[in-house]
């Protein structure tokens, strides 16, 4: 398998490569050669096998302001090959069959030492275009000019060089074109089901948004014992697709005559749900599935990303009234280093859906394809190969 393939290792030189650029706000990608320097201390440099396309990568593509920012090199799902490694990194080798993860694990701090949190103090997640340490970029071109990574991996170029604190070893067993998905979206709904909200037997779940995100949230669901996982689209195909995964019921949210979604949804409920998430990345969906979830106990799970300056509205009196719980969930709750290889296992114990997540694969000089098969609603997944399928 290519995760077990010997590959040429240039330890302590720069590496002329192949890379997707993102020149300007929307355009298609451009393949350039690009120099990616040498990790420096506690950074590997990974050989990339495998990137997939996330909506997130098309959020970012089509932003005129910051954190959009351009030349750049985008992609953050991935499967990858340690090439070489910086000082001081004892955790990782050559060879080493990893996937970077754009929310960094220390493993060190108060927070990844804690059962509580995924969020590192040590290196906070932000929507910076540069690496942590010294805010500098590892990718040149000849001209000299720099060009920017995203959410510290880059994975749209045969080699890029991320931080050990955002790289998880996984079992070479797995793969690449399924560990790739578990670098961002799988794990994220999977996780917001198992870790965030943790579903229980016999709950009822409502995902507002079929994606890949919330058909990952009703896999993980599904495997938590969910009695009713209803589905509310815009897009009544997504049912068929979503049975899938899990989804027992379906709501057309344009097809809710005078009645909000929630109020349709507190009715079939009997009172509301016990979990609701949100995957779209909408205030207005935000509200309705806090809206539907069972006073007392629900709890709503905000997964989708918005625009940076959106805003909640939500009524003080009500929030203390109705005891419910909202809450975000960055990684669907996920430690990197220690949950994703459980769902590595998973996947090899045959417990975890991934296979169907994939409905595309491409070669690396059709990247632009895999953007448009994203944004017509094509695919959920489309897996682009570096070297030729």
């Amino acid at each position: 398998m290519a995760s077990t393939k010997q590959y040429f290792s240039a330890a302590g030189k720069p590496i002329r490569c192949k890379a997707a650029v993102a020149r300007k706000v929307g355009e298609p990608l451009v393949i350039e050669e690009v120099i990616v320097a040498p990790p420096k201390a506690h950074e590997v440099r990974l050989k990339i096998i495998c990137t997939s396309l996330c909506y997130t990568d098309i959020i970012v593509w089509r932003m005129k302001e910051f954190p959009g920012c351009f030349p750049r090199i985008l992609g953050h799902e991935a499967f990858g090959v340690v090439e070489s490694v910086g000082e001081d990194v004892d955790e990782l080798k050559e060879g080493d069959s990893v996937v970077p993860i754009f929310l960094p694990d220390c493993m060190d701090c108060v927070d990844c030492k804690s059962k509580k949190s995924n969020l590192c103090s040590k290196f906070p997640f932000q929507a910076s275009p540069l690496l942590h340490r010294d805010d500098t970029s590892r990718f040149t071109n000849d001209e000299g000019e720099t060009l920017h990574h995203f959410l510290y991996i880059s994975s749209f170029s045969e080699y890029t060089v991320v931080d050990v604190v955002n790289v998880t070893k996984i079992d070479p067993e797995i793969p690449p074109n399924r560990a790739c998905l578990l670098s961002c979206g799988v794990s994220t709904g999977v996780g917001a089901a198992w870790k965030t909200a943790q579903v229980e037997p016999g709950s009822t779940v409502v995902i507002f948004g079929l994606g890949s995100i919330g058909l990952a949230v009703a896999e993980g669901a599904r495997q938590c014992g969910a009695t009713r996982i209803i589905g509310v689209d815009i897009d009544c195909n997504k049912f068929e697709i979503g049975k899938q995964f899990g989804i027992t019921e379906f709501v057309n949210s344009k097809s809710c005559g005078d009645k909000p979604v929630s109020q349709v949804i507190i009715e079939m409920t009997n009172g509301g749900a016990d979990y609701c998430f949100e995957c779209v990345g909408l205030a207005a969906l935000v509200q309705e599935a806090f809206a539907c979830c069972r006073k007392g106990w629900g709890k709503t799970v905000v997964l989708g990303v918005d625009k940076p300056d959106a805003q909640l509205n939500l009524n003080s009196f009500e929030v203390l009234q109705s005891q419910k719980t909202l809450t975000g969930a960055l990684f669907g709750g996920l430690k990197p280093k220690s949950d994703v290889p459980i769902l590595v296992k998973r996947y090899l114990d045959k417990e975890l859906q991934l296979d169907k997540f994939v409905t595309h694969e491409v070669n690396f000089e059709d990247i632009n394809k895999a953007f448009d098969l994203l944004i017509q609603g094509k695919s959920l997944r489309c897996v682009i190969w570096m070297d030729k399928l």
